[in-house]
């Protein structure tokens, strides 16, 4: 069959199509997340991530960092606001930087204010020099205890007790078998205390493990929230369902609704064995746990307007 000269500039014209298509398919690509399907779930107006880090090389590793991501910029971070469909954001301190908020800060700047954070210090920081973090949009500070970093157990009471009059809460990232260690000293705290990731629940023990029981009385008690982030670090169960921590997700929601946040943790700098996740099958999972309209509108909106100050 012969083709004539229309006929092969009409080819051409739509293989040209195609191919800015697959190019712009490509361009938008979430970097760090695997698939590219949005989610089924709609979020809802004022949707907050409650939990996610910024990389960026121009600012310098702690020296004692063992976790060095490659960066993941605000510009990345952008596309998976775009393919989540959610508005607001918490910018969490990441180990790599220690201290060092420069890069925490940098990124709050650009996202205004869509954007909060929490910082990490130690005892030696100011009292200026919180409340130049605060007015800087800081609204808590990390303990990091997963891995070895800035911050220690011992610091723990001694700065929430110096950042509670700015209204800040903490937020710890420790194992669930060193948080039922802890706690008492998490029941005596004058402030509130936000656990990392369902408060790394160990698995298969689930909601048998002390920790659970910990955490569920201070959620009654409203001196605590957890997040529904980084559920594949400890499931044993995996993907697409991740049911065995969706067990744990269940039973907090039970016990607390108004108390329980989502969050991404994108860029997933610590994936687990099962390697980065579908972000959209992470949301749609966590608002089918939520189980209704109601409790949707609470972990995805309104508990991260409460403690954010959105």
């Amino acid at each position: 069959m012969q083709l004539t000269r229309r006929d092969f500039m009409v080819g051409a014209l739509g293989a040209a199509a195609v191919a800015c298509s697959t190019a712009a398919n490509s361009a938008d690509t979430v970097p760090y997340s695997s698939g590219d399907n949005n989610p089924k779930f709609k979020a809802p107006a004022h949707t907050c991530d409650a939990h996610f880090h910024i990389y960026d090389n121009r600012f310098p590793a702690a020296p004692n960092a063992s976790l060095i991501p490659p960066n993941a910029l605000i510009a990345d971070y952008e596309k998976l606001r775009s393919r989540l469909g959610f508005e607001r954001s918490v910018i969490v301190q990441p180990s790599t930087y220690g201290t060092d908020n420069s890069c925490l800060l940098e990124s709050l700047k650009i996202l205004e204010s869509r954007g909060r954070g929490i910082a990490v210090v130690d005892t030696s920081v100011t009292d200026e020099q919180l409340k130049e973090l605060n007015a800087a949009g800081i609204r808590g500070i990390r303990f990091n205890l997963g891995r070895a970093g800035a911050t220690t157990v011992e610091m723990i009471e001694p700065l929430s007790k110096r950042v509670a009059d700015l209204g800040w809460h903490i937020q710890v990232h420790m194992s669930g078998n060193d948080i039922a260690k802890n706690a008492d000293l998490f029941a005596r705290l004058p402030l509130t205390v936000v656990f990392d990731h369902l408060g790394r629940i160990p698995q298969p023990d689930g909601i048998k493990h002390p920790a659970f029981a910990v955490i569920s009385a201070l959620l009654e008690q409203g001196k605590a929230y957890t997040k529904l982030s980084s559920i594949y670090q400890d499931t044993v169960v995996g993907p697409p369902t991740y049911e065995d921590m969706g067990a744990v997700a269940r039973a907090y929601l039970k016990i607390a609704p108004e108390r329980v946040l989502w969050g991404s943790d994108w860029p997933h700098p610590s994936p687990g064995k099962f390697g980065k996740p579908n972000d959209a099958t992470l949301m749609d999972l966590c608002a089918e746990w939520a189980g209704d309209d109601g409790t949707r509108q609470k972990i995805f909106v309104d508990n991260a307007a409460t403690l954010y100050g959105f």
